[in-house]
């Protein structure tokens, strides 16, 4: 088996194609969105429960059941939902796009040949 190594110019390379820029903005398009509306969403919950802890408290009906523990399940739906979303879309859209420059760069170069 012929022995390889790291080659941090072909790296470099790979990473300044109009290909792999193409894949960055794709991830980029679809993540700082989702990021933005979980932090915002999660940022919400944490500033209700410490400026207006009466709201949480509030009962729904005549349960145990009250605002907040709704707020903080929907915390785990919202995770769950959006890891669900990006694990779709990660292997319809950018595994798809990703496969062609992985096995570029995982074309074996012997070492020594450049």
């Amino acid at each position: 088996m012929p022995e390889t190594d790291f080659d941090p110019e072909r790296s470099i390379e790979m990473q300044r194609s109009p290909e792999f820029q193409r894949l960055r903005r794709t991830f980029m398009t679809f993540i700082v969105p989702l990021t933005v509306i979980f932090l915002a969403w999660y940022l919400a919950y944490v500033l209700i429960a410490g400026f207006a802890p009466e709201f949480f408290a509030t009962r729904l009906g005549d349960s145990y059941i009250n605002v907040g523990l709704l707020f903080g399940l929907a915390q785990f739906v919202t995770t769950f939902t959006i890891t669900m979303l990006y694990s779709r879309w990660a292997n319809r859209v950018y595994d798809r796009q990703a496969e062609p420059l992985r096995e570029q760069m995982e074309l074996v170069v012997p070492a020594g040949s450049r």
